[in-house]
């Protein structure tokens, strides 16, 4: 028997439960930290490096206390983080600004420029990360802070993925040389590959910017998978968090990754873990490219297989939204969501609120709804974004299959689908397949499984999964809902290719409103 910590930093909170490997979770606790928005800059997202070490350490001593056990039985700490969330830092680790969070936008300019040169130069890189490089990934995001913080520059020595940041600070490690990078986070967001050596050449970087000069140097270090360790908890931090000085820490990883192998996610399954955003995770032995998605990546989500990332720039996070406009919150705009039928709501609702993640890799995009009249409602509205977001779900789906990544099983995971039966149903309806959803909250989970391995109790991934993960309760499509939606896909498909693609070719979109209005009259009558 042994009791670890996993960790797991969210975009508002950050979750630390106490997990046994023969009981399971013992207790877990909640610590909140402020976002950074700007309402004149709506790209603008960002998060302090003091918050969240504060409500780590919050979080952890409530979950020892909630485990009713001694702090000193803990065994190893593991910690996964949102991304690409990136801090740049100077020669002693100290955070030069704060970080710019995985929901900040602003880099869109620097994320086209480096799309454009890596086609023209034929960087293979490229090809590996879906085709098109993101404005919520961390080239991106550096060049437009060192853009941006001309008097910083003279200070600068290095940039941090969050989860790399946290281990490094947990382990009292001064020197930016000598943190451990997460293969998850530099392969999905860096174009990282053992392929090409690491990072894209120093002379490709460059010409991006000159202001990219050295700054492969300065990434440099050891590049590790999660069974891997970044260090062992310093002094300081044990006596912030009241644990044992000593414990290991792995090397960290994403928290959509992390969570996917806490939901049960084995060769053959895709996880989407939903949340404001949607990560779509699936791991294979083998893997060919898949263009649009977040990434294809050796070790990124198990050690041993090669991860693939896809997603919604935005889920919960739309949904919030709709509430928000109506005054009311989301739980409470959602009652009696139960009784609508596929289609009924006669709209389409294409989930562009924060850009196009995948496949069409388009930060430019903003959210849609056709079919509005003068008595639809906010509420209508709500079900129409979570068949929007279902059928977002499936381009991805069919995108992924398309290139040899299997879709045995779908997971959904994440903390919405524990509490939103009516879009594990719609979800299933649209997808024409069985949903299972974790028997419980699955985050931390993930956490949960490295630092079992860091402190030695299992040797394999699997068996921490079999000894962690809930049990799955499973969601049936209703055949009738889902012959509706196999008549809408076909809609939703067309708009969404038609205008999310600049210069896509002529579609004759006149049948799409005449035909969600005739499907909504079926149904209601």
């Amino acid at each position: 028997m042994a009791i670890v910590a996993g960790v797991d930093f969210g975009t508002l909170s950050v979750r630390v439960s106490i997990m046994d490997s023969e009981r399971g979770r013992l207790g877990s606790a909640v610590e909140e930290y402020p976002l950074h928005r700007k309402r004149e800059d709506p790209d603008f997202a960002t998060q302090a490096h003091e918050d969240h070490m504060r409500a780590l350490a919050a979080a952890t001593r409530k979950a020892v206390s909630a485990a009713d056990i001694s702090a000193d039985q803990v065994a190893a700490i593991a910690l996964d983080t949102t991304g690409s969330s990136v801090v740049p830092v100077d020669a002693h680790m100290q955070p030069l600004n704060e970080y710019y969070l995985w929901c900040d936008h602003r880099a869109k300019k620097e994320a086209q420029e480096i799309t454009a040169l890596a086609h023209s130069e034929g960087l293979e890189a490229i090809e590996w990360c879906g085709g098109v490089y993101s404005h919520e990934w961390g080239f991106a995001k550096l060049l437009h802070w060192l853009r941006n913080n001309p008097g910083q520059r003279d200070r600068f020595a290095s940039a941090f993925e969050h989860c790399d940041m946290v281990a490094a600070t947990l382990c009292g490690i001064t020197d930016p040389k000598k943190v451990k990078r997460s293969v998850c986070a530099m392969g999905h967001k860096w174009m990282w590959n053992p392929k090409w050596s690491g990072l894209p050449p120093q002379e490709f970087l460059s010409r991006v910017d000159p202001l990219l000069d050295g700054v492969r140097e300065k990434l440099d270090g050891e590049y590790l998978t999660s069974d891997a360790i970044a260090g062992h908890l310093d002094a300081h931090w044990a006596r912030e968090l009241g644990l044992r000085e000593g414990i290991p820490v792995p090397v960290g990883a994403f928290d959509a990754h992390w969570d996917a192998l806490g939901a049960g996610c084995r060769e053959g399954d895709v996880v989407n873990v939903v949340g404001t955003s949607t990560c779509i995770i699936a791991m294979a032995k083998q893997a060919e490219l898949v263009p649009g998605v977040c990434g294809v990546v050796p070790g990124s989500v198990h050690p041993h297989y090669t991860g693939i990332e896809a997603g919604l720039s935005a889920t919960g996070d739309i949904f919030e939204a709709i509430a928000r406009r109506a005054g009311v919150k989301v739980s409470e705009l959602a009652k009696g969501l139960e009784n609508y039928r596929a289609g009924q709501t006669g709209l389409l609702r294409l989930s562009w609120d924060n850009g196009d993640r995948t496949v069409l890799v388009n930060s430019e995009l903003g959210g849609v709804t056709l079919g509005w009249n003068l008595v639809h409602t906010a509420q209508d509205e709500l079900f129409a974004a979570i068949e929007g977001t279902a059928f977002h779900t499936r381009i991805i789906l069919e995108r992924m299959a398309e290139h040899g990544v299997r879709v045995d099983r779908v997971i959904n995971g994440g903390g919405i689908p524990q509490n939103n039966p009516v879009l594990n149903q719609v979800y299933a309806n649209v997808l024409g397949k069985p949903v299972l959803v974790p028997a419980g909250v699955p985050t931390s989970l993930g956490s949960g499984i490295f630092a079992m391995l860091a402190a030695g109790v299992f040797k394999t991934v699997e068996e921490a999964q079999d000894a962690l993960c809930l049990d799955h309760t499973t969601i049936e499509p209703d055949a009738k809902e889902a012959a509706v939606y196999e008549r809408l896909y076909p809609l939703y498909r067309k708009v969404y290719f038609a205008l999310g693609t600049r210069g896509a070719e002529a579609v004759a979109l006149g049948d799409v409103l005449p035909e969600i209005r005739k499907i909504a009259a079926e149904v209601r009558g």
